[in-house]
């Protein structure tokens, strides 16, 4: 019968837990970056809208602020998608109440 080394053994397993751990890292590491960036999305989305609202109140007037190609960007389509999901519940509410 062979004899098994177990400090090779013990090696041989620590390469593969490794190589994994590292993977797990890597992934880590990524969602971090994620996180990051969207959290500075949010904050350069908001300096943009208090950017427009500043316009605004200096004399601009949205119309002429859209011919110079600057709508009210993000801010006005997050708004719109937060909607939706509000008027799912009750747009099934009505129905089931027609069901019953």
């Amino acid at each position: 019968m062979a004899t098994i080394n177990i400090e090779a053994t013990k090696s041989q397993a620590r390469a593969l837990l490794d190589s994994r751990i590292k993977s797990v890292e890597e992934l880590v590491q990524a969602r971090q970056r994620v996180t990051d960036l969207k959290e500075q999305l949010a904050a350069a989305e908001r300096d943009d809208k208090r950017a427009y609202v500043k316009a605004t109140r200096d004399g601009w007037s949205p119309e002429e602020l859209k011919k110079l190609g600057l709508e009210p960007a993000a801010a006005g389509r997050r708004r719109k998608a937060q909607a939706k999901p509000s008027e799912s519940p009750d747009a099934s509410d009505t129905n089931g109440a027609q069901e019953n």
